[in-house]
């Protein structure tokens, strides 16, 4: 595997289906911390209407005030729609996410919209987003299976896949939206994509909802996948799937890297105490385990 890249996603997905709005001051907190740990990327949250997820309701502030800072990561943001994309350039996002389901289902649950209005019409946001000078992640949602249609045809996934790269789009994530995947499926969709582009940038995106997102996240690397989106302690999950699970936990994988000598430029111990502040601030343990277990050394013979 070459150097991994780690977006970490818990501001946006690990904080969107919360019930309780966590105030901006803590965010913040939380981001530049993050952002100043080694990690690559920190996704800020996510351009959608405060009354319908109020967790995501200062995203425009957050972005303001980070702007004036200096990080070692690069900050990302979610926009789902034109609308979206309009307040992120008004904030001066840098990289721009945005991404359209596999699931007919779950497009219209999350977005209003069926698979392929979204597709033609995130692709003409993401070329307006790269027009504008900013960097552009496309993705694929529920890639690997949907919670409401179950399996999803990898010829439909493909298909948005090919329709992203047709339009000039290479950095692409896949998204386990339902936690549906497997390895040998992660591994296979990696390198089918690899194989419409070898200079495709992919993500995998990967919830840990049937215990399989390490395996899963493991083969993405394998394959080719050149980043990975985790959220601190494993926090997340799509309120708009049928059964919501948390992501990999980002201190988790880089605790499985460092222990082989990957990415020790990143501060674990900086991880995990974000991830203790957050599981304090609500009240209650998170899915990842090297917070609490402590990590093991920091590198061990393969």
């Amino acid at each position: 595997m070459d150097r991994i890249l780690i977006h970490e996603v818990g501001p946006r997905d690990g904080l969107q289906a919360e019930s309780v709005v966590v105030p901006t001051e803590t965010k913040l907190d939380w981001i530049r911390r993050m952002a100043d740990s080694g990690v690559d990327i920190v996704q800020v949250g996510s351009f959608v209407r405060g009354d319908k997820m109020p967790q995501m309701a200062d995203t425009d502030e957050l972005f303001r005030l980070l702007g004036r800072e200096s990080h070692r990561a690069l900050l990302s943001g979610l926009v789902l729609n034109e609308k979206g994309l309009e307040r992120a350039l008004e904030v001066g996002v840098p990289l721009i996410c945005m991404g359209v389901s596999a699931s007919e289902t779950h497009s219209r649950k999350n977005t209003g919209m069926g698979t392929e209005d979204a597709t033609r019409r995130i692709i003409a946001t993401a070329l307006e987003a790269r027009k504008a000078g900013r960097k552009v992640q496309v993705s694929v949602q529920s890639a690997f299976g949907c919670g409401f249609e179950g399996p999803i045809d990898e010829a439909r996934v493909l298909g948005i896949v090919a329709a992203y790269l047709d339009a000039g789009l290479t950095s692409i994530s896949l998204a386990d939206t339902a936690g549906h995947a497997h390895p040998a499926q992660v591994r296979r969709y990696v390198q089918k994509v690899l194989g419409l582009d070898p200079a495709a940038e992919i993500t995998a995106h990967i919830h840990n909802t049937y215990g399989l997102g390490m395996a899963s996240v493991y083969a993405a690397m394998e394959a080719g996948a050149r980043a990975i989106e985790t959220s601190f302690g494993g926090l997340g999950g799509c309120p708009f799937t049928k059964v919501a699970a948390g992501n990999v936990a980002t201190e988790d994988l880089v605790h499985g890297l460092q222990r082989t000598g990957q990415r020790m430029d990143i501060d674990l111990a900086a991880l995990i105490g974000v991830t203790k502040d957050v599981a304090a601030h609500f009240g209650r343990e998170l899915p990842g385990c090297v917070y609490r277990t402590g990590p093991l050394a920091a590198k061990v013979t393969a």
